[in-house]
C-alpha cells in the first residue's frame, strides 16, 4: 500500500509525501497491493510560489513483501513539485510475469521525463511518454500530479489510483476511478488491449495555503473512508507521521475480516 500527503503554508518551500500502492489490467488481473501519499502545499511569500511538503509510506501486501510489493511512486521537486503513483496488476503473476516490473519501470521513466521539453509540464503527456518508453511486460494504473508555482495543480489519472484535496477539514476535490467493471480498472499495459494517455481523466485544482493532498492506490481508498482520512489527518501536524498513520489504517482494515 502506498500513499502521499501534501500541505500548503506561508513558509519557505519544502516537500513531503506519503504513498500506498495497488494496480490492475483490462484483462482484469485482480489488485492486491496498496500505496498512499500525503503531502501539503506551501507558499513562499517572498516569491508567491507554491510547492509541496511531502511524506511517503508504502506497505506491501503480506504475500508480496519479499519483492517489495508491486506498486511504485516517485517524488520530484521540479518546478512546484511532481508526485505520481503506479499500481502493478497482480494477475500477471499467473503468467509468470513479475507484476512489479511494469509499474516500477513506468515510474522510473516518468521521473526521468518530468523536465522534458515535449512533456511541457503536462501530466497527460508525461504519462504518454513514460508509457511509450516502458518495455516491461505487464500493466498498471497510474496517477500523476504536477504543481505549478502559482498554485495550480494539474492531475492526470488512468484507472483507480486516487487523489483527495482537503481544505479546513473538508474534502474539496476528489478524482473519480475508471473501471470496466468491478476490480477491473482502466490501466496502462504492454498489450494493445490496455488504455493509453488519451483515456486519462485530466483535471486541475487551485491550491491555497494549508491545503492537504492525499494520493494513493486503490489499496488506500478501498479500505479507508474519506471521513477517516480527514479525521486521521487532523490528528497529525507532521506529514510523514500522517502518511504512516493512513497507510497503517488501510493495511489494518484490509486484514480485518470484520470490515
Amino acid at each position: 500500500m502506498a500513499n502521499s500527503i501534501y500541505r500548503a503554508s506561508m513558509l519557505q518551500s519544502y516537500s513531503q509525501l506519503l504513498f500506498q500502492p495497488c494496480l490492475s489490467n483490462k484483462h482484469c488481473v485482480p489488485k492486491k497491493t496498496n500505496l498512499l501519499c500525503f503531502a501539503s502545499s506551501q507558499l513562499n511569500p517572498a516569491r508567491s510560489e507554491v510547492s509541496f511538503c511531502t511524506g511517503t509510506h508504502l506497505i506491501p501486501h503480506p504475500n508480496k513483501v519479499e519483492r517489495g510489493g508491486e506498486d511504485a511512486f516517485f517524488v520530484s521537486n521540479f518546478k512546484g513539485g511532481v508526485i505520481a503513483v503506479a499500481d502493478g496488476v497482480s494477475g500477471w503473476a499467473e503468467q509468470n510475469v513479475d507484476p512489479s516490473l511494469f509499474s516500477k519501470e513506468l515510474m522510473a521513466n516518468a521521473s526521468s521525463l518530468v523536465g522534458d521539453l515535449e512533456v511541457n509540464y503536462d501530466p497527460q503527456i508525461l504519462i504518454r511518454k513514460a508509457h511509450a518508453a516502458t518495455g516491461s511486460k505487464g500493466s498498471a494504473t497510474a496517477i500523476v500530479a504536477m504543481l505549478e508555482r502559482n498554485g495550480t495543480m494539474k492531475v492526470a489519472s488512468v484507472g483507480d489510483c486516487g487523489l483527495r484535496v482537503i481544505r479546513k477539514g473538508q474534502i474539496i476535490f476528489s478524482t473519480t476511478p475508471q473501471e470496466h467493471y468491478f476490480d477491473c480498472p482502466y490501466q496502462l499495459s504492454s498489450e494493445l488491449v490496455g488504455q493509453t494517455y488519451l483515456d486519462a481523466v485530466v483535471s486541475s485544482v487551485e491550491l491555497v495555503e494549508g491545503d492537504t493532498i492525499v494520493m494513493g492506490s486503490d489499496g488506500l481508498f478501498d479500505n479507508v473512508f474519506d471521513g477517516e482520512i480527514v479525521s486521521t489527518l487532523a490528528a497529525y501536524s507532521d506529514v510523514v507521521e500522517a502518511a504512516k498513520a493512513l497507510a497503517n489504517l488501510a493495511s489494518n482494515h484490509s486484514l480485518d475480516s470484520r470490515v
